[in-house]
């Protein structure tokens, strides 16, 4: 089939919409539910799960789409599976109102993540070689395209916080989120069929190792000095990317049940003032090849580690009522934080690798950083949080903030230590 590929931009667009949709009908909202239905102590695991099934999932479907199957279908594959799972969680909740079997809505959930976790890495790989199959230049033209995913994930959000249910709860404290989520993910499943196709490595006539064959030789970028380093920082960093995302909406919304802040609008509407940082998201990508080009890879880092100490901090800080502004800069950072690590390290690591190994490594990147960093990061933070807020008489959120605020001051100083710029490597 011919590559007709002149609209290849908002083919992509519509990918990463759908991708990012599907993620934000729940991703922040998740623990408010969660807490309502007296799952509070347990946020952390539903957090440390998808960092979980990240340790080995995103490598082992990137494997596929390198060696067996076209990334495309495996992307609707992934999706399909996810969807279905995800809406049954959804629907489980509804039918099984306040009497919700926590082992059977955490199984559904768990399913669902599981094959929905490997699809962010696979859309890249996706997006990457349809670019390239057309001639694009890759970090000039990802990121305007992969913005529109941040929109998608805006949109979520701010569905989830305005519609009410049937029984007038916003879909952020509900089950619906879930249901939203599925239906998303079936519509991206079918489109994704709909993509450029994205060819395996053609099979060699040469005898291949076992580690070739699999695509376990991605994991020989460990035997790169410096390129060991940028993945264990990743992983470290990866530590701090769910922490927000599982505390933030239930501790704006915590606000409620004090007085002075009751009647706030921030207290009320959680998800919307937290979208903010999605919309900071969308303009910091767009200056992710200035940024990348001027300064390199290991100055944007560092610009995301600390850019995490003030996202933190200012939490500990802030309140909804006269100190929301500081709610408003720290989701302002988020863009920053989140951006410069996420996305400049996965082009970082497009261009580093053989591309006979890129789905691979694309599957290493986030096993380290949404695998094994969000696995350890969300179960530390469930014990802080949990000392300091929910097995506590009086619930100290502040503490808590600052407590990830100084571990992520510690990384970046470290990563600055330790990491050497690759430009200067290769001069």
């Amino acid at each position: 089939m011919a590559n007709n590929n002149s609209n290849i931009s908002l083919r992509l667009i519509i990918m990463n919409f759908l991708e990012f949709a599907v993620w934000g009908a729940y991703l922040t909202s998740m623990g408010s539910f969660l807490a309502k239905s007296g799952f509070g102590d347990k946020i952390w695991l539903f957090y440390a799960t998808q960092g979980f099934v990240s340790i080995f999932m995103p490598a082992l479907m990137g494997i596929v789409a390198d060696k067996w199957l076209p990334a495309q279908k495996v992307l609707s594959l992934c999706q399909a599976l996810s969807g279905v799972s995800m809406l049954g969680a959804g629907l489980y909740a509804m039918n099984a109102g306040a009497g919700i079997d926590f082992a059977t809505f955490y199984a559904l959930y768990t399913i669902s993540i599981a094959f929905f976790m490997p699809t962010i890495a696979i859309s890249n790989s996706v997006a990457y070689t349809a670019l390239e199959l057309n001639g694009k230049d890759t970090v000039k033209s990802y990121p305007p395209i992969r913005v529109f995913g941040t929109v998608g994930f805006i949109c979520t959000m701010l569905a989830v916080n305005f519609i009410k249910g049937a029984d007038g709860v916003q879909f952020q404290h509900s089950y619906n989120q879930f249901i939203l989520s599925g239906a998303l993910g079936l519509i991206l499943a079918a489109y994704a069929l709909t993509l450029p196709n994205c060819p395996c490595k053609p099979k060699s006539e040469t005898v291949q190792t076992f580690a070739e064959a699999t695509g376990l030789n991605a994991f020989s970028l460990f035997s790169k000095g410096q390129f060991a380093i940028f993945f264990i920082f990743s992983m470290l960093l990866g530590a701090a990317l769910q922490i927000t995302n599982g505390y933030a909406n239930t501790f704006i919304t915590s606000f409620q049940d004090n007085p002075a802040f009751a009647g706030t609008w921030g207290a009320n509407n959680a998800n919307a003032l937290i979208s903010i940082s999605q919309v900071s998201e969308t303009l910091c990508i767009l200056l992710i090849p200035f940024f990348m080009k001027k300064f390199g890879i290991k100055i944007v880092m560092l610009i995301a580690m600390f850019a995490w100490v003030f996202r933190f901090g200012l939490f500990g800080l802030g309140n909804p009522g006269d100190r929301v502004w500081m709610f408003i800069i720290s989701c302002l950072v988020y863009g920053v934080a989140f951006d410069f690590f996420n996305i400049s390290g996965s082009l970082y690591v497009n261009d580093n690798v053989d591309k006979d190994m890129r789905s691979s490594a694309q599957g290493l990147f986030m096993l380290m950083t949404n695998g094994l960093g969000a696995s350890i990061g969300t179960w530390a933070a469930g014990l802080v949080v949990n000392h300091f807020v929910y097995n506590a008489a009086t619930p100290d959120w502040s503490t808590a903030w600052y407590i990830f605020a100084a571990y992520s001051l510690v990384v970046g100083v470290l990563f600055m230590i330790l990491f050497r710029n690759p430009n200067k490597v290769k001069k």
